[in-house]
């Protein structure tokens, strides 16, 4: 009988790639985490000296802090990519959570955002869920040229994703946005998670051609690695633009485990559909994902529902009314009842 990948894994021990990918893969948490408080600090100090970023304004372009939390992103991110060079993905997805608790920490004691004690469990929800489903995530296939991914991108089920992906961001953009964009979270975090996903469809495909380039074999030759190209840039202006507006309006330690949960549960939805992983599962890894989707949604819905509530002042005290006026006594009182 052959050994499946997941036994391979289980029983090899961490080699010298692995180790490099694990400490790229830390790194990459420490980064991305700490990114979101630098750029709200920059995002403070330019709605203190012009226009917010969630009315349109773009004087944080001008402060100092918005570029080094930009800065801290992409090396987080060119991190992570990196890390799935030298380690299996079992390993290396999982930790992507660490940014979460990562930024938490770091809002409650630079930014003062107080996470309430419901948060930290919707956090830990969060990071549960989203572990059972990239643990028992399919493998991908190997992937040896820009045509294959093209092949995969342009079948029916991933074209009816990329449409709807387009429809929905366009809708959320364009009607609810405008409206509702400043009082609820999810409009934000949505245009960024679903544009999300496509920007890691996109990116894997630019990452191949770029590897398979360096290799000896140009891949720039061909027209779909310049529109993967162009939809990664397009994909993540998009993404920032309305991050920022997120991170300008609400509690940082709410939208980094939100944004989390809601890019990965995307990024892994567009990836079975397009590379059709589920072909290869049975039954008990498409229930335990399943799970996983659950748990991540009670952790959002902790999360949203107790966003608020850690910065909330202490209530004051209310001391109780004399039972009898001061400038009467009891055995005064008493007396008129006889």
């Amino acid at each position: 009988m052959g050994t499946s990948p997941g036994n391979v894994f289980d029983k090899k021990k961490l080699s010298s790639d692995n180790v490099i990918g694990l400490i790229l893969a830390l790194s990459s948490s420490i980064f991305i985490g700490s990114s979101f408080i630098i750029k709200k600090m920059g995002l403070r100090k330019a709605a203190d000296n012009g226009k917010r970023a969630a009315t349109g304004g773009h004087s944080y372009l001008h402060e100092p802090f918005w570029w080094a939390g930009m800065i801290s992103m992409i090396v987080g991110e060119i991190a992570n990519f990196a890390a799935y060079a030298f380690a299996p993905a079992l390993l290396v997805t999982p930790l992507g959570a660490l940014s979460i608790i990562f930024s938490a920490v770091l809002a409650h004691f630079i930014l003062k955002e107080k996470l309430h004690i419901f948060g930290v469990l919707g956090c830990a929800l969060c990071m549960v869920g989203s572990t059972t489903i990239v643990l028992h995530a399919p493998y991908e296939r190997n992937i040896h040229s820009v045509t294959e991914v093209w092949q995969l991108a342009t079948e029916p089920g991933f074209i009816v994703y990329f449409c709807a992906v387009v429809i929905l961001v366009s809708v959320l953009i364009f009607r609810y946005a405008p409206r509702y964009g400043q009082s609820h979270m999810i409009v934000y975090i949505g245009i960024c998670s679903l544009t999300g996903s496509l920007t890691v469809m996109s990116v894997k495909a630019v990452g191949i051609a770029l590897k398979l380039s360096f290799e000896g074999m140009n891949q720039f030759i061909y027209f779909q690695t310049w529109i993967f190209t162009l939809i990664v840039i397009v994909c993540c202006l998009l993404q920032i633009n309305y991050l920022n507006k997120a991170l300008d309006i609400f509690n940082t330690a709410v939208i980094s485990p939100v944004y989390y949960v809601a890019f990965t549960s995307f990024t892994i939805f567009a990836s079975i559909i397009m590379f059709k992983d589920w072909d290869s599962q049975d039954a008990t890894q498409i229930a335990t994902e399943l799970c996983g989707f659950v748990t991540i949604l009670s952790g959002t819905f902790l999360l949203h529902r107790t966003k608020d509530m850690g910065n909330k002042p202490a209530e004051p005290t209310v001391h109780p009314i004399p039972e009898h006026p001061p400038n009467k006594s009891p055995e005064t009182h008493d007396s008129h009842a006889v």
